[in-house]
This record gives C-alpha cells, structure tokens and sequence, in this order.
C-alpha cells in the first residue's frame, strides 16, 4: 500500500530449540516461513462477510503479502478483530513454535487508512484489488461486543463506549468536569512528548496539559467529555511486522544472538463482553488478572519493568489499565514508547504490533531491561500482555492456559440488567454525542432506585437537555426512565 511508514521487529527467542523468537525478514529467511498472520485490517473489520470496498482489497492478504516477499507458507492466517489481536497472535505462536508445529512464523498488519482518504477526495482510483490463490484461514471478525439493544440506543463504536467509562472513572474520582478534563490532559501531555520524538507518528506534535483538555473549533468534542485530541486517530499510513521462529532455528540461520528478544511472559483474558453485563464500569478485572497471570509466568513484578507501553486508545483505556496493574499514571518510567494511539497514531487492529516493535531495539542496547506491553480490544473488551526482555528465560518456556482466569471473570458478580426499565432511576454514567459542531444525542446507563437493575437509554435530544448534561454533574443526576418499542428515554428530574 502506498506510503506506509513500516516497522519492523528484530528476534524475540524463547530458550531451548523449541522456543519462539523474532528476526528481520530478508529473502534468507523469507523461504523459510511456514506460517504468516496478518491482522485484520479496518474495512474488513465491520463487516460479515467481507464487502467489497471502493479502492479495491486483497481477497487473500496473507497471500498477498507471501508473494512480495518470496514466501509460501503451508498456514496463512487472516486473523479476528480486536487490538489485542498482534500480542495474542505472538502469544500463539510463540506456544505453536514451543511445541514443533510452527517453525517460522511471520506476523504482520498495515493501514494506508490516510492514502484511501486522500484518494476519495481527490477522485484517484487506487485499484487495490488482488486476488491471491491458495489457503487462508480468515477467522472473521470475532465474539459479539454488543447487542442490539446496546446499538439501538447509540452505543454503537468505540468512541461512544470510552466516553461512558470516562465519566464512571470520574465519578469514582469525585472530580468536577472541570477537574477531570485537565487530569486528562495531564494523563496525555507526555504521551506527545513522546510522539514528538517519534519519526513514525502522524500526530506528533507537543502539546500541553492545557492544550489538550481545552475545547476549540479545531479540539472539538467528540462524544463528551473527550475533545478530539484524546481520541484515537486512526487517518495513518503505518505498518509493522514481527518473525518468530525457534533457537535452534535461528542457529542454523546464523542469525545474530546480539538481535534475540525474548518473550518471558504473555496471557490473554476478556471481560464480561456487553457492556451491560460488565461487574462496573471504571475498573476492568481482565487486565487484572492477565497482567498477573503474565508476571507469574515470566517471574517477575512490575517493579522489574523498565519499559512500558499502555494500551492508549483513549484515556480511560489507560487509566483503567493503570489502576488494574498498580501503576501511578504519573509513573516516572512513563507509559508510552509509540506516543499513543491519538499521537503516534491508530493504525486499526495493529497499533501494539508498532509498541513491540519500538520496545526491541531498546531491549536489545540494554539486555538487563523489561519491557510490558497491554493491548486491548473493542470496547475495553478483549485484553493480552507480553512481558518481553533480551536477557534469555532460565528453564523452560511453558504457556498455561488462561481458561482458569477467564472463568474467574465471567462468575464475577454483575448488576442484573434490564430492557424494559420503568420507573425512578439515577445515572451511572453517561455521555454526549457530537456531529462537526453541536450535540446531536445523549447515551445514559443507569439503575432504577427500586430495583437496582442496570440500564441503558437516551435524553431528549433538545439542545438544553444536552448542554447541562456537560455543564452540571449529570452523574448526580436522578429522574425517571420510560421503555417504548424497545427503546428507553432518560429524563432528569
């Protein structure tokens, strides 16, 4: 695809000759692969099945991407959905290598979001179409991150979903608007710092606490109360590549120990995956429990970590991670490599590929180090760790399984959840929609005083009715609820 800022990502070796690791692709190595991921990309992540697009698509993009390299793997993987995808796709891998069915696998993902953009405006026919023979496993878009109720009601992407965990974060917090949006902004302030500094970024300019928490004609309100330079951005051209392959493979392609990376701990977990059905909305146990599952494998805490990347699409993704691993937001390691998904920028399902890739050169100039990395995916929804260094694992490498914890979470107690609310009720939390310019509808969760009962409506759509649900704490709001073909309307006393 034209002009996509690539990286790629040097060795990560496990131990033992049965081990995974990471290596450059050139056509040495590009004949020895067996098995190439590519993660899905955005047009196709919406859809089932797959609709044809305007530029045209590749029909089989692990195909595609074998034939520019000189490769012809026996499993090409066109993976699910999800952010979280590029740190479970290694975690995978890396098991499969451990166990001899893969012997070099190569991961990769790319947008060119900003050329097809740039494309339309300017009526350029791409002509992006290829239609590669062969296998591919394409494992669809993935587990269901709403229901229809939630969708009927706005909740629909995850711009409309962050914006509720925000304000049940700060209602947790006890801040006024006020407060929270410069906390915000001073959450976000290093991150472009960081971006700044980054020559892969597409958004890295510096920009103050202030900058970022003040709403402008150009740092307009999306879905309150974040202003679009705490969204993620995902108008980039950028992509990024991981090979994993064993020791022993490595020797005998005399590939350079100084490169090796090692994956020493990894797991996966998700959510409750309605939102209606999370245990609560600002805190997320999935991140909780994988993160631990994670240190446990690689034998180390978090004071053992030298380099982090947080999983940054918004901030509440960041906020909630932080409280779930122990981690001042403030943290003086700081919580970003790339510069953040709204500053480095958001290149669909594969942001966390870039982090990995930023995190090896630095672990290979100083092997002592560690580095942790979270992905996560749809809606705080889906959620794996690595925990990476070029100090070689003592013993062997061993992946459990993290069913355990996932049952765990799902017996998690959760507010019983209705569809058809009537009566008084008060606000959980909440959030208002925007188009370019003005409020166009407010999304409320809630819970019905008699009952306690959760659930999910919308506000009268006038402009006064929207204005003070920024203006005042909506979150001490109370009122009453009312269900009508299907659809529930919020009204504030």
């Amino acid at each position: 695809m034209n002009n996509t800022r690539f990286q790629t990502i040097a060795p990560i070796l496990l131990n033992w000759i049965e081990v995974p690791i990471l290596v450059y692709v050139g056509h040495k190595l590009a004949v020895e692969i067996d098995t190439l991921a590519v993660v899905r990309i955005f047009q196709d992540s919406y859809n089932k099945p797959r609709v044809a697009a305007s530029n045209g698509r590749a029909e089989n993009p692990p195909r595609a991407v074998a034939k520019r390299i000189g490769a012809n793997p026996t499993n090409a993987i066109y993976s699910n959905v999800g952010g979280n995808t590029p740190q479970k796709l290694i975690n995978e891998m890396a098991e499969r290598i451990s166990q001899g069915d893969v012997s070099v696998a190569l991961l990769t993902g790319s947008e060119a979001i900003r050329t097809a953009q740039l494309a339309l405006r300017n009526n350029i026919d791409l002509n992006w179409q290829e239609e590669e023979p062969g296998s591919q496993e394409d494992r669809g878009i993935g587990e269901a991150l709403a229901s229809a109720h939630e969708i009927a009601h706005g909740l629909i992407a995850p711009i409309h979903a962050y914006p509720l965990f925000e304000n049940a974060i700060r209602k947790e917090r006890g801040r006024s608007v006020e407060e929270h949006l410069l906390a915000m902004g001073e959450l976000f302030a290093p991150f472009t710092d960081v971006a700044a500094d980054n020559p892969f970024s597409f958004y890295g300019t510096r920009r103050s606490a202030i900058e970022l928490a003040t709403v402008t004609k150009e740092n307009r309100f999306i879905c309150f109360p974040y202003p679009k330079f705490m969204n993620s951005r995902d108008s980039v051209n950028q992509g990024a590549a991981v090979v994993m392959t064993s020791v022993g493979k490595a020797k005998q392609l005399g590939i350079d120990p100084s490169k090796w990376v090692f994956l020493h701990g990894c797991s996966e977990a998700n959510e409750k995956l309605l939102i209606s059905d999370r245990v609560n909305l600002h805190s997320s146990p999935a991140i909780a429990a994988n993160s631990a599952h994670a240190f446990a494998m690689a034998g180390k805490t978090l004071k053992d970590i030298d380099l982090i990347d947080i999983y940054s699409c918004f901030p509440s993704a960041v906020e909630v991670a932080c409280d779930a691993l122990g981690l001042s937001c403030s943290d003086p390691r700081g919580l970003t490599l790339t510069g953040g998904l709204p500053f480095f920028g958001g290149p669909g399902n594969n942001y966390s590929m870039h982090a990995i890739a930023t995190a090896m050169p630095l672990l290979r100039a100083d092997p002592q180090q560690y580095a942790l990395i979270t992905a996560n995916g749809g809606r705080l929804s889906k959620h794996a760790t690595g925990i990476y260094s070029a100090t070689p694992i003592a013993g062997e490498w061993r992946r459990e399984s993290s069913a355990k914890i996932q049952a765990q979470i799902n017996a998690m107690p959760s507010p019983k959840f209705t569809e058809t609310p009537s009566g008084a009720a008060k606000v959980e939390t909440y959030t208002v929609c925007f188009d370019r310019t003005n409020p166009v509808s407010g999304i409320v969760i809630g819970r019905l005083l008699e009952t306690d009962q959760r659930f999910i409506a919308n506000t009268a759509i006038d402009a006064t009715t929207l204005q003070q649900m920024m203006q005042d704490d909506f979150l001490n709001c109370s009122g009453a609820v009312v269900s009508s073909g299907g659809m529930n309307t919020f009204t504030a006393a």
